[in-house]
């Protein structure tokens, strides 16, 4: 979960108003996601799909970054894509920069968090790269560095958000945003999971597709 403040009572604030026993309240929460699913752009979703298979073709690497629980889902994405598709031959070289505890506190230390993404970034991208960025309020200052930098290199960049995608969702190339109110980081990102997880299903599909033929 990021840091944020929450001002309107959301829906899980609602939910658990109207009924504070447990059951209802996992129902709800049930539902509410139904609800969220069914909002998703599936025609982003197919885009992304497509630069990641396209950054596969030319070689490119796939950068992931988040914080918090976003830097859980930026290395669940790595693994799921990288080692999760099974492609060996032609493998999808994606990488998530939240995982380097020594580099990310050097950083840290001698820069400023701002900057953790940002200086990976310097040292590692590459003409062709993707640079994925995960952040439900989308304010994230070292997220919005690190895709200020991928935008001025001319590297394509690819968002994903929740509340109202804050200055992430206008930065980015492709938008994939879950519309909540303020405050819903669990299920902002579990709708971010169910996307690593389509994601990762369609690539491992296609992999086997290219080894029958």
């Amino acid at each position: 979960m990021e840091s944020g403040q929450e001002t309107k009572m959301n829906e899980l604030d609602k939910l658990y108003a109207a009924n504070t026993d447990p059951s209802h309240f996992a129902a709800g929460y049930f539902n509410y996601l139904a609800t969220l699913c069914s909002r998703m752009d599936a025609q982003a979703i197919g885009q992304f799909i497509t630069l990641l298979l396209q950054a596969r073709e030319r070689g490119a690497r796939i950068f992931f970054i988040g914080n918090g629980g976003s830097a859980a889902t930026a290395s669940h994405f790595a693994n799921d894509i990288s080692i999760g598709s099974r492609s060996r031959e032609r493998p999808f070289r994606a990488i998530s920069l939240a995982d380097n505890t020594s580099i990310i506190t050097a950083i840290g230390n001698d820069f400023g968090y701002e900057q953790i993404f940002l200086r990976q970034l310097e040292t590692q991208m590459e003409e062709g790269d993707l640079l994925v960025a995960i952040s439900a309020s989308g304010n994230s200052p070292n997220v919005l560095l690190a895709v200020e930098y991928a935008r001025q290199r001319g590297n394509s960049t690819i968002g994903l958000t929740g509340f109202d995608g804050g200055r992430l969702r206008q930065m980015v190339d492709l938008s994939l945003h879950v519309p909540t109110l303020p405050g819903e980081y669990g299920p902002v990102e579990d709708l971010h999971m169910i996307f690593d997880h389509l994601v990762g299903a369609y690539l491992i599909q296609t992999v086997r597709k290219e080894l029958a033929q």
